[in-house]
Order: structure tokens, then sequence, then C-alpha cells
């Protein structure tokens, strides 16, 4: 990614200044859209921007020893939010502030973005499974200790389903399948094509779409959809 190192180090100025000023990087949780009234088989959570973290990514921004601190459990047995937030920077030099941090670590550090977060950060990252990382696009996350610049690992998630193994029996699916996802509640009935299915007996049945695609359709947090097979 080709950055002014000037402007760089003029904006990471500007929002470790901001952070010193409204605290290092920890925030309430935001309050999740009510959910309509709707059926269907599958409920739907809602993935607003997010970071994933390394270890080593972690000390770098926070500090030597830092632990990330869980707020709330996700859907996902063993996922979690942390109160910690950072901002992350483009080439367009606009930061995007308090982006969650989600637990537990990982290898690798990984951004996820929605299409508009995109155009705001100038950044042109693929629509990729999570944890597929090769070729994704490049970003610098800010935090109160320093600053990480990741050369690939910024992301738009793609549309999938988690799965118990008990769910996927009973849908008549296997890890790896593609679906349609028919939207029938929401202001705007629509379908959703190509929706990977995902299987484990660690996950817990949820659809996750990013807010672009939430918003899109007017549904929020619980709304229900159905498998098209």
């Amino acid at each position: 990614m080709d950055y002014n190192a000037a402007a760089v180090a003029e904006m990471v100025k500007r929002v470790l200044a901001d952070l010193e000023k409204n605290g290092a990087g920890v925030s309430a949780a935001p309050k999740a859209p009510a959910a309509p009234t709707c059926e269907g088989d599958i409920p739907v959570g809602i993935s607003n921007r997010h970071i994933h973290l390394s270890k080593e990514d972690l000390e770098t921004l926070f500090g030597a020893g830092y632990e990330l601190t869980p707020l709330k459990d996700l859907s996902q047995p063993g996922q979690y939010a942390c109160k910690e937030t950072l901002t992350i920077l483009g080439p367009s030099m606009r930061a995007i502030e308090g982006v969650r941090v989600l637990g537990p670590l990982r290898k690798e550090s990984q951004v996820e973005i929605s299409r508009t977060d995109s155009f705001t950060l100038k950044v042109k990252p693929p629509v990729r499974e999570s944890g597929s990382l090769e070729g994704s696009a490049p970003i610098i996350i800010v935090g109160p200790k320093g600053i990480v610049s990741l050369n690939k690992g910024c992301i738009i998630a793609n549309r999938h389903i988690h799965m118990h193994t008990d769910d996927a029996a009973r849908f008549g699916v296997a890890d790896g399948d593609y679906v349609d996802i028919d939207v029938s509640c929401g202001s705007r009935r629509t379908r959703w094509f190509d929706v990977q299915v995902r299987v484990s007996p660690k996950f817990a049945l949820e659809m996750h779409v990013d807010t672009d695609d939430a918003n899109a359709v007017g549904i929020g947090n619980g709304a229900r959809v159905k498998l098209l097979k």
C-alpha cells in the first residue's frame, strides 16, 4: 500500500492524542438494533466492522503483556467481544475509530469491514471467508501504544451460516456447501445467493451478514431467514 509517510505520521499523532483524551481504546458495547418479527429457519447475526488480533500485534498496540478484556459472549461458543477498540487507516488518511476487537486471539490479525467502510478508507478488500487472507488488502491499525501496518488482512466477510452438525443433518447440507437464502421480513424482501455453510460441533446455528447487507433489506439482529435447497 502506497502511503505518504508524513501524512501517516500526522494522522497517527492525531489519533493517539484523541485516544489519550478520550480513553485508551476501551468502550461500552453498542446496542444491537431491534429484530423485526418474521418467520424463518435460521436466526441472523449482523457483524459490524471488527478486528481479530494476533498476540504479537496485541502487544504492539497495547503494550507488552497486555491481555484482552472480555465484554460479552457472542453467539458462537468461545467467541467474545472485548472492551478494547482500535482505529484503522487506509490510503485516504480518513480514520475509522472505535473498531471493536473480538477474542480470542488468532495466529494472524484480520480486519473485517463493509463495502461502505472501504469507500471511506480507500482500500479494496476482497470478499472472503474468515481466515483466508492471502492477497487481501493491507491496512494500518492504530492503538494507544503503537501501530501495526498489515500487508494483508483486510477483508469483507462472505455471507455464511454457522451450523452445528445436528443442524446440518436436519437441513441436509455439509460443510463447504453453498445455499440460497430467502429474506422475507424487513422492508425489502430479497434472496441471497451462494451463501457458504460452515459446519462444526462447536458452532451454534446462525447466519452472519454485515451491516451493508442488513441495512439493504431492513433487518436487525435476531431476524429469521429461510434456507432454500
